[in-house]
């Protein structure tokens, strides 16, 4: 138990540490935010990391602890007492189960609203400090159709300000430059209004550029749409259900064929595609939530007897192969998400293939390992 704790909080610690690069530490470096909101922060993103750090956890302990059982012989002193592998197994496997368990509260209901809290907290932030709109030093990607660099933020005064205009939210349409510019907020309508000064415009061709004393770039508020709903990634799984029927009680009754001519019935055949690509993100959304939840039984049962047919001690070649196990496991999932634009081959069944390739595998594994082959 104390090795499963351990690892699930390294895993945690690690995941946890990967978010915060990105977003969170600037806020408490640069000064803006104080510690207690960005513990807050902390708090509502672990247990979004759970979803991965508790399957992953559970495979590395069983690895390093049945790779060292095997190594110090107390396998075999074991089954000179008459104890079978399965019998000296069943408690951590009926554990696993129980984190299955504590996985499907996690990935159906507590992590996405957790997710959407903090998302919450993330926009509130934005609306409250306008130096966090545009923190000082790095690149900003937050508004649709814009990305921003300060040299330097004077809260509201901005100096050696780059903004990228984007075209589709990939290609650079403008580039604008300027030694100084001002921030603000309208709090009527929810915008936020940045004025740039003695400011040069380039084309994307870098064959025009122009200059402007005054030029002013109007945005949306981040934190108006962190009220918006939660994307698909960010629902519970009662609200992906819900958004499903809703979805296909607004999708097309289907008519007589026979009342239809070729042309109707290709267009109604086109129309039925995409209202079931429609439904796929969502279908696959949920399959994933049930999938990820039965992720710690299939990986204790493989992990099980790989440690005793590993036989080492060291914990580094114990921590290689749970992520190379764990590489293998979220492919599937990696390939089924790719797939979601191809309805026609089912890609919320590839989130089912690693639970049933393990499981299946872990149970050969055990039964060979419990017979001494």
């Amino acid at each position: 138990m104390a090795a499963l704790l351990m690892t699930v909080m390294v895993f945690t610690f690690v995941l946890l540490l990967v978010n915060a690069l990105r977003e969170i530490l600037p806020w408490l470096v640069s000064g803006q935010v104080g510690f207690g909101i960005v513990a807050t922060a902390f708090g509502l993103l672990v247990p979004f990391v759970w979803v991965f750090a508790l399957p992953m956890g559970m495979l590395t302990a069983t690895l390093l602890i049945f790779g060292r059982f095997s190594a110090d012989q107390e396998l075999t002193a074991v089954r000179a007492s008459g104890v079978s592998l399965l019998s000296l197994i069943s408690p951590i496997l009926l554990l696993s189960l129980a984190l299955c368990g504590l996985s499907a509260f996690v990935n159906m209901e507590f992590g996405p609203r957790c997710r959407v809290a903090y998302n919450a907290l993330r926009g509130k932030l934005f609306a409250q400090f306008s130096s966090a709109q545009l923190p000082e030093g790095r690149f900003i990607t937050d508004f649709p159709g814009y990305i921003f660099y300060i040299g330097r933020n004077r809260n509201p005064d901005l100096e050696d300000v780059l903004v990228f205009v984007l075209q589709n939210e990939t290609n650079v349409e403008h580039t604008l430059r300027a030694p100084r510019g001002k921030l603000a907020f309208d709090t009527q309508n929810k915008r936020l209004s940045l004025t740039l000064y003695d400011a040069k415009v380039i084309s994307s061709q870098r064959e025009l550029v122009s200059s402007y004393e005054e030029v002013s770039i109007s945005f949306e508020d981040v934190s108006k749409r962190a009220a918006d709903k939660p994307k698909i990634d960010d629902m519970t799984f009662n609200q992906l259900w819900g958004e499903l029927r809703d979805l296909e009680r607004r999708m097309l009754l289907p008519a007589s064929v026979k009342s239809l001519t070729p042309e109707q019935r290709l267009g109604r055949r086109k129309q039925l595609e995409q209202q079931r690509a429609n439904l796929m993100p969502i279908i696959f959304q949920m399959h994933r939530q049930i999938a990820f939840s039965f992720a710690c039984f299939g990986f204790t049962l493989i992990g099980i007897p790989l440690g005793i047919r590993v036989h080492r001690r060291e914990t580094n070649i114990g921590i290689a192969i749970a992520l190379l196990l764990v590489a293998l496991y979220y492919g599937f999932i990696l390939v089924g998400q790719a797939l979601i634009p191809h309805p026609e081959l089912a890609p919320h069944l590839f989130v089912w293939l690693p639970n049933l390739l393990f499981q299946f595998a872990g149970a050969v594994l055990l039964w060979r390992a419990n017979r001494g082959i």
